[in-house]
């Protein structure tokens, strides 16, 4: 589907390109055919005669306007637009001008059958086609290259996104494949205090508070941590031991001794300490003793 865009794309441009070309050389045929009879500068002269004349130089110039498609995709990846950029690209554009002006000329000579001489080359043909078609020349030209250079860009950037696409698509693989053998739960908190960090292995947890916007990790050390973190970050993080049994609590049910279901419900953990069991968390409490 991609490829069927992207060729339809191209032919569009092409057919494009090829209907301004047309109407630059029917308009300047029309010009020329109207200063030719409104001064009364020639007779004889048709328009099909004129057309001829200007279909050859614009295919010439069209012609080596080709040498643009290479010139510009070896320099598309030169995204830092500094001068030296638009003066070699400037450079470029004024040398294919002037192979068309001397092409030009030397078939306009061959065709008005006159004996070639370099005098009669520059004063007759190439100056006369300096003033009247370099101008033009030079604008198409300019306007082409900015064309390809944002076509052959757009280019390289869908490569890009592509091959981004698929190095997501492989990490997401890679990772759903690690998921499924080791799971992606957390073994360790990384806990900062101060300037240096706290490693603590998950198993060595027996509790956590919610502490205003803090969590506070009680450890089985009886050691505690403040982390920046909420209850829910933390219980997504942790093995499925840790249970939240209160909105203030996270507990890991493995350090609990026993369930006190008196007028409050409570977990004691084997450390002694009471934890209340809010309703709303107590049927999960009491399926996770079950299974």
């Amino acid at each position: 589907m991609k490829f069927s865009r992207d060729v339809s794309i191209q032919r569009k441009s092409a057919i494009i390109i090829g209907l301004t070309v047309i109407l630059a050389i029917a308009f300047e045929t029309f010009q020329q055919i109207y200063y030719i009879r409104k001064f009364d500068l020639a007779e004889g002269v048709s328009f099909f005669t004129l057309l001829k004349n200007q279909s050859y130089r614009w295919i010439v110039w069209l012609a080596i306007g080709l040498l643009l498609l290479p010139f510009s995709r070896r320099f598309v990846n030169e995204t830092n637009y500094r001068a030296g950029f638009f003066l070699r690209h400037l450079g470029y554009i004024l040398a294919l001008v002037v192979v068309n002006i001397l092409i030009i000329s030397f078939i306009q000579l061959y065709l008005d059958g006159n004996v070639f001489t370099f005098r009669i080359l520059i004063q007759n043909y190439i100056t006369f086609y300096v003033f009247q078609k370099a101008p033009i020349f030079t604008l198409g030209y300019i306007a082409i290259s900015v064309i390809l250079h944002l076509h052959f860009l757009n280019q390289s950037l869908q490569i890009q996104v592509q091959k981004l696409s698929e190095l997501k698509e492989n990490n997401l693989n890679l990772y759903n494949k690690l998921k499924s053998e080791i799971g992606d739960k957390t073994e360790i908190l990384n806990i900062k205090i101060g300037n240096r960090h706290k490693i603590i292995p998950v198993t060595d947890i027996v509790w956590i508070e919610a502490d205003d916007y803090c969590a506070r990790v009680h450890l089985s050390n009886g050691k505690s941590y403040s982390m920046r973190s909420s209850l829910k970050t933390l219980q997504e993080k942790l093995q499925a031991s840790f249970l939240r049994v209160h909105r203030k609590a996270l507990v890991n049910m493995e350090e609990v001794k026993e369930l006190e279901n008196s007028e409050s419900v409570s977990l004691i953990l084997k450390n002694e300490v009471k934890i209340p069991v809010s309703k709303s968390k107590l049927k999960a409490v009491k399926d996770f003793f079950q299974s």
